[in-house]
């Protein structure tokens, strides 16, 4: 794959996890909860290391059946994401506290927060196949193994920086989280309607 591709992939995907949402609100929790932000890092992590393996196994057959219509149902699901977050934003809360008494516990929570989220598995099937070439000498499952590490990857960061900064952002600058939120938005739209426009024109 080449870095033109991965760094399109990666500036779509941060825009996706940088939107408050579950992940988000449970990496809050765990922070404000005064324990240790990486089990639950690891356990939603956990869920889409799951994702990435459905998706190795069965993108292949997908993309090359009908690569026009994911990459339409792609673009139409990121403007409706945007969408929603420009018609109401809002700031991330903490409305739980993590309740498990051990990092196991801990990290199974955040597995299922992350992998029972059905918007995880449109943004895997929807959004990846865009970003995969079938022409390239990568194999289709190579590329979707490398778009799904960098998802991980890219959730990790962001999710252990909102936890370790949950109790100072949160109290101090709870208005960032909304700009965000409605930057993201904008952005999500613009970027779902030249994908559409890009892939109907050609």
């Amino acid at each position: 794959m080449d870095t033109t591709t991965l760094a399109a992939f990666l500036a779509v995907d941060l825009l996706l996890v940088l939107t408050p949402g579950a992940d988000w609100a449970y990496a809050i929790s765990a922070g404000l909860g005064g324990r240790s932000v990486v089990p639950a890092v690891a356990g939603l992590i956990a869920g889409y290391a799951g994702y990435t393996l459905l998706a190795v196994a069965g993108l292949a057959v997908i993309v090359a059946s009908s690569p026009t219509a994911l990459t339409v149902a792609g673009a139409g699901y990121l403007m409706w994401l945007g969408r929603g977050m420009l018609r109401g934003p809002g700031a991330p809360t903490a409305s739980e506290d993590v309740l498990a008494s051990s990092r196991g516990r801990i990290i199974l929570k955040g597995a299922g927060i992350s992998g029972l989220n059905p918007k995880a598995l449109l943004l895997y099937f929807s959004l990846f196949p865009q970003f995969i070439d079938t022409a390239d000498s990568w194999p289709v499952a190579a590329q979707t193994g490398l778009l799904g590490t960098l998802h991980m990857t890219a959730c990790a960061l962001v999710y252990l920086t909102v936890g370790v900064l949950a109790r100072t952002v949160l109290k101090t600058r709870p208005a960032a989280a909304r700009t965000v939120t409605r930057t993201s938005g904008a952005m999500m739209i613009a970027i779902g309607g030249f994908l559409l426009v890009e892939r109907l024109a050609g």
